[in-house]
Parts: structure tokens; sequence; C-alpha cells
């Protein structure tokens, strides 16, 4: 999906609220003569006269049929989200009603919006950069705290003055290697290597953190994979359904009822936990238990954290330092789950907190200890660093010109080492400008572009 000159040119039209019944639709336009459209179907005041920002009541008519009673919201450019002339018409939810005015738009010669197009319009008339512009439709989708605030966050600009700096810096440098190449008979030089190595090098440190917080960013906006495994009957889908407060997975006293993974949502802490109850580990002829247990594994692999269940009444240190060794090899962080306390004996429970005082101990039958489980478990996520209000990374794209610009700025450093020619070290340097520029939109194609709003939702 691309827009033409021409097409930019156009007032466009779309319903900005959910489908379906509800007390009232906001329909959008924007568009140079969108004030002037709607005052031609407007009875009330005359819109064109009006000033920004204000709100009217009156009728929306075709000819003499009035369609519906309606609050008119001006935005006269360029004060509006597109920094062109907005209208914002309030009608009765009716599905109805909602069609017969756009339907009226269309006739007047407003064109339906493309998914994204008010904020391609905003990015494109310089209202933001591309990065705040795509934070737009995290903020959207935003599902928990966390994912609301890096949203936020980003299109406030916290993400991209970051970039802008790191790249104003650069840019400093890069003009001065291009003058000395105007100059290269007069050997004047005008940027000193040791202190491009010193930008250079204090670039890296900032771009290998924004890299590194794409771990953290991702957990926000997605959620954090979460494996509930364990022997059969440990318990794993009782936990579950203790966790969701509703009877999910079903429980059985009989081994291997849960035979492929269950999965469902929670908000722990304003931030989203995928859990997934997984067939019990063991050993079986059954076929089909089989292939779930080969599923469990596989899940164990690619989790993010898993939660292990022991089961206090039918277990003993032993098994249980085998089943940790095993986790342990993993690499993927874990959390001992001591479960069934309530028809353990004493003596387990007081070796396992001598031999892992890091055991987490539960009886999810009874609903014990569940916070202190939740708490433990939002530990493990450490959003610390993300609360402090440092930029977190949660877009791909993002990350991806990151690492390109940190390969390039990674050659800038090699070729001071080897004492290349300014012409090569421009050219390097200059890479690295157009990864960062590519974050912001300083840099773009009318692929990116397309590529990127058309994942937005039609009317925003």
């Amino acid at each position: 999906m691309s827009f033409s000159l021409a097409e930019r040119e156009d007032t466009i039209i779309a319903l900005a609220t959910p489908q379906g019944v509800g007390a009232i639709a906001v329909i959008r336009l924007s568009g140079k003569d969108a004030i002037k459209i709607c005052n031609e179907v407007f009875f009330g005041k005359n819109l064109e006269k009006q000033d920004s920002h204000t709100i009217h009541f009156g009728t929306i008519r075709d000819g003499e049929r009035v369609i519906d009673e309606v609050l008119v919201s001006l935005f006269v450019a360029p004060k509006s989200f597109t920094k062109e002339n907005v209208v914002e018409i309030s009608t009765h939810g009716s599905s109805y009603i909602i069609n017969q005015v756009i339907r009226l738009f269309v006739k007047k010669g407003v064109r339906l919006a493309k998914p994204g197009e008010f904020t391609q319009r905003a990015f494109l008339n310089g209202q933001f950069d591309l990065a705040q512009a795509e934070a737009v439709a995290d903020l959207i989708h935003a599902d928990s705290e966390a994912s609301h605030s890096a949203a936020l966050n980003q299109m406030r600009g916290g993400f991209s003055s970051e970039i802008q700096e790191l790249r104003a810096q650069l840019i400093h440098f890069a003009s001065m290697i291009e003058l000395e190449l105007d100059f290269t008979e007069e050997d004047v030089e005008f940027a000193s290597r040791d202190d491009l190595r010193v930008l250079v090098e204090k670039l890296l440190s900032v771009v290998e953190e924004l890299i590194l917080s794409f771990d953290l960013g991702n957990v926000i906006k997605n959620g954090v994979p979460t494996v509930i495994a364990g022997k059969p009957n440990a318990g794993k889908s009782t936990l579950l359904n203790a966790l969701l407060n509703e009877e999910k997975a079903i429980v059985s006293e009989i081994a291997g009822t849960t035979r492929d993974f269950i999965e469902d949502e929670i908000n722990i802490g304003g931030v989203i936990f995928r859990f997934i109850d997984t067939a019990g580990l063991r050993e079986t002829t059954d076929t089909i238990e089989a292939i779930g247990v080969t599923r469990t594994q596989e899940k164990m692999k690619t989790a993010s954290l898993i939660l292990y269940l022991f089961d206090l009444s039918d277990t003993d240190l032993v098994e249980i330092n085998r089943d940790i060794n095993k986790l342990e090899n993993l690499g993927v962080p874990f959390l001992k789950v001591a479960n069934k306390t309530d028809k353990a004996k004493e003596n387990i429970i007081n070796e396992l907190k001598i031999k892992h005082p890091d055991t987490i101990f539960i009886s999810a039958g009874q609903k014990e200890n569940l916070e202190g489980l939740k708490a433990r478990i939002l530990e493990l996520v450490n959003l610390d660093k993300f609360k402090t209000g440092n930029t977190v990374v949660t877009n791909v794209r993002h990350y991806d010109s990151l690492a390109r610009t940190r390969e390039s700025l990674l050659d800038v450093l090699n070729g001071l080492d080897q004492e290349v020619t300014n012409d090569f070290l421009a050219m390097d340097i200059r890479r690295s400008l157009h990864y960062l520029g590519e974050i912001t939109g300083e840099i773009t194609t009318d692929d990116l572009l397309a590529n990127i709003f058309s994942k937005f939702c039609i009317g925003k």
C-alpha cells in the first residue's frame, strides 16, 4: 500500500471508533477541504467561520433528509493530528447512521481512508517522526501498564531524541571528514582521529545498550511466554486455573490428563504473562501422551521463563535434584516451585529450604502463597531498568536498524585501526547515519512506509 502525491491532496474519511453498535460513533475527515465539505451537509453554524478546537451541535442532512443530530469538532490546520483541516463528527452509534453519513461524504468527493493514512499524513506533514508514528499503533494495542508506558514514552519522543542526538554528533564528524576530502592536496585535518574514536566508542556503548534493551522491550510489548512444567500430577493444571481464577484446564488425579499445551494470559504487576500448561514429563508408551511430552520439551526450550513444579506429596530430594540439574542445562530462567505443601511431610520441606533456599512453596489447590509466586515471577522479569525511565526498544525494525548501525560503527573503528583513507572512513560513517536515519524516518522509502502503515487500523 502506497499513497501517490495526488492521493495526499484528497480529503479522506473513516470511522475512528470500533465497528459495531454503540452509544456514539466518531467519523473523522482530514484534508484541505474537510471543513468546507462538511459545512455543505451540516445544518447549524457556518463551520468555515468557526475557530479551531470548537464543538458545534447541528444536523447532518442529505438534501432535505435529516440523517442524524451530531456534534462536530473542528481542528483547523495546522493545529490538528494530521496538520491538515480535521473534522470529527460524533453521531449516534447505529451502523445504519454511520454508513449513511460516510456514503454522503463519498458522494461529495471524499475518499475512504486506507489503513494508517491519518497517521501517515501526520508523519509526512512533520507532526512527528516515524518512530513516534509507530508508537501510535503500539499505544492503541497496549494491553498492560508496561506496554502502555513504553509506547507513550516513544510517542512523546523519548526514543527519537536519543537517536537524533547520536546522529547529530556523527553528522558533525562526517561533515569534517567530507571537508578534508576537498583539501586532500593540502593535507589539512579538520577532524581529529582520536576524537572520532572517542565519539564512535561512546556511540557504540549507547547503541549496544539499546540493542540489549530489546529483550525487555519484547517482553513488555508481547508478554512473557511462561511454561508450567513438571511431572504428571504435580499440579500444573491446578496452578494455571488458580492463577487465572477459572477452570481453564481439566484437573484429574489420572496421570497424563493433559496431552497438549493449554495457553492463556494474565496481567501480573502491569506485565502480561502468557502461561502455558504442558503435558507431564515422564517416560510413556502412550503414543499421544508421548507427543505431548515432546511438545512440552520444545516449549521449555523456547520459553522466557519456566515454572517447574515438584509434587511434595510424592517425591524426594534425589529426584528433585536430578530435575533441577536438567533444568540448569536448558539455559532458560526457571523457578523451583514446590507444590502441595498442605500434603507434604515436614522433613522434605526443611531439606528443600536448606538445599534450595530459592524454592517457592505453594499449594495450588488451596491457593496458598500464589501472591508470593507472582512476586518472584516479576523479580525474574526485572523491569527495574524500564521503571527508571530508560529508553527501551520494543520494535523489531528499530532493533534491526540498531544492529546494522553497530556493524557500521565497528567498521569505522576498524578503519581507524587500519588507518584507511578518508573516503573509506566517510563511507562507513554515512552507512551508520543511514541506518540511524531509518529509525526516525530521515531516511525512508515508499515501500517501508507502506509496510509500516498498512498494519494500522483504518481511522488512525
